[in-house]
């Protein structure tokens, strides 16, 4: 790194905080900061949306998978089309015309307010788990750039970096402030994307024609779930064998990831926020489906990036470059950028990688404050007799709660570093699965107060702690050695499923419970 690629760096970092103190004078409520007074563009709201989808698991994760696998990951992009399509469809309108702060007031008026409060939490015990592991994932790429490895030290110290900027630019501008900024970041994204595509694949170009690279790639190797390389067809997309112990098969991808995909866009307020600051109901839907169609093309770019790598390395008179990521692929995208990027080239890149981390993580500290203060602070206040009126009281203490929310994050990445090395998962399987713990309970909440006339407060924990539990046993390192003692055979379920599943089991629950009306 060299004096003109930390200008642009700094630059960079700079400019967003300008922007977040910039539309600081705009918020006058708790609607304007955390909803943006519902009068943001539609179009602006899908770039933001998208932004917060593809998080630095896209960016640092992505060319892992590639180099590790094939282009089966698609198949997922399309049943997040398709989750999204429903939630537009059955969820918003009722979630947009609730007309409350977080989503989880809708809970409250249906439910009672211990359901509420319920609900909230577990969003945000989960949102540690979620946002935790992107923030861990975007370290890797700051730690090769800053120190130049990965080792757990300086993994921290790069957190931390991370974790202070992207709170003070949250704390300063809202939720329309994040909306500019996650668009201007998602475009970074994108350029930065075809950038290194096209500098590996020229770089590849002179020994190599277009037809030798898919020629490699079609007899390629990919890693299968035991970590082991075999012989496999690195384009192949589809994948249709009928197993549930693999993630990226159309099963999954159709029923699994479409599930899994409508659980999030409905029950995550993170996601669910950004089309509430949309005009009409209309507008949200469409905002949703547009930001995952943007996405499939994105993670599209990132993955040819891992496959190009697998290509360069493969035919490289060097057999130990490629043995290095065979066993640990994933700072390889970052590795890239440092050794073989040129001056001003990298600092974009490393920018673009920046804006790939936080423009999920800010999303995740403004929702998580918003849920905190609207759901549980607030009330709790009330109840106490110091009820927070008006507008600058209720301002500042929502400040608060972003940088405490954001300051709790920052310390949770840091656990999620463990539980990826433990987990054996790669960096996107690990940060996508792990999302399931808190959605599998709520998808049941949600489905028994959006479709039914049955549920009340007891039913409504209960479906939580089960739905959390049903996830819990359907990891490997727990269902496998359980299945293993009762069956006497290890049995695998991917992670696509560990959603649907608790989800069944955690709304046939909630469903036990009469309605009563709870106030």
């Amino acid at each position: 790194m060299t004096f003109i690629d930390w200008t642009i760096i700094a630059v960079f970092l700079i400019g967003l905080t300008l922007i977040g103190f910039l539309f600081s004078k705009s918020n006058r409520n708790l609607e304007d900061y955390f909803l943006g007074g519902r009068s943001m563009p539609t179009w602006l709201v899908a770039f933001a949306a998208t932004g917060t989808s593809i998080s630095a698991g896209t960016f640092v994760g992505s060319p892992e998978l590639g180099f590790n696998t094939n282009l089966t990951y698609l198949m997922l992009c399309v049943g997040a089309i398709l989750g999204g399509t429903l939630v537009a469809l059955l969820v918003l309108p009722k979630l947009y015309n609730a007309n409350t702060i977080t989503i989880y007031g809708y809970l409250g008026d249906r439910f009672g307010d211990s359901a509420k409060n319920s609900s909230s939490v577990m969003f945000l015990v989960g949102q540690l788990f979620t946002s935790g592991s992107r923030l861990f994932i975007a370290a890797i790429a700051v730690s090769v750039i800053l120190y130049g490895s990965i080792r757990f030290e300086f993994l921290m110290y790069s957190i931390i970096i991370l974790g202070v900027v992207s709170t003070v630019y949250t704390m300063a501008g809202g939720i329309k402030g994040l909306i500019y900024i996650d668009t201007i970041q998602i475009l970074l994204v994108i350029g930065t994307g075809v950038v290194a595509l096209l500098f590996i694949y020229f770089s590849m170009t002179p020994h190599m024609s277009l037809g030798d690279i898919f020629a490699t790639l079609a007899s390629g190797e990919v890693k299968n779930a035991a970590g082991e390389w075999v012989a496999g067809n690195k384009l192949q997309i589809v994948d249709a064998s009928w197993r549930m112990d693999v993630p990226y098969n159309l099963m999954g991808a159709l029923v699994g990831c479409t599930i899994f995909k409508f659980a999030q866009f409905s029950t995550d307020h993170e996601f669910v926020q950004r089309q509430l600051t949309c005009k009409s109901v209309k507008k949200a839907g469409v905002s949703l489906v547009y930001s995952q169609i943007l996405s499939l093309p994105i993670v599209l770019i990132f993955l040819s990036i891992g496959l190009l790598f697998y290509v360069s390395y493969s035919t490289s008179a060097d057999p130990a470059a490629i043995m290095q990521y065979k066993n640990d692929a994933r700072d390889i995208f970052p590795q890239y950028i440092c050794r073989s990027i040129p001056t001003g080239v990298r600092g974009i890149m490393v920018i673009g990688l920046l804006a790939a981390a936080l423009s999920s993580f800010n999303s995740a500290i403004n929702a998580m404050a918003s849920s905190f203060v609207a759901d549980i602070y607030m009330p709790l206040r009330k109840r106490m007799g110091h009820a927070i009126t008006s507008d600058s009281d209720q301002m500042s203490s929502s400040k608060k709660m972003v940088v405490l929310m954001g300051t709790v994050l920052t310390g949770f990445a840091i656990v999620t570093a463990v539980m990826q090395e433990k987990s054996g998962l790669n960096l996107v399987d690990f940060a996508t699965g792990v999302m399931s713990f808190s959605y599998a309970g709520m998808l049941g909440v949600f489905l028994c107060a959006l479709f039914t006339g049955r549920g009340n407060t007891r039913s409504v924990v209960a479906a939580l702690v089960v739905g959390l539990l049903v996830v819990l046993l359907l990891q490997p390192y727990v269902l496998g050695p359980l299945s293993e003692w009762l069956v006497g055979r290890r049995v695998n379920i991917a992670w696509p499923w560990w959603c649907p599943i608790g989800g069944v089991v955690s709304f046939a629950v909630c469903c036990l419970g009469k309605k009563k009306n709870e106030k």
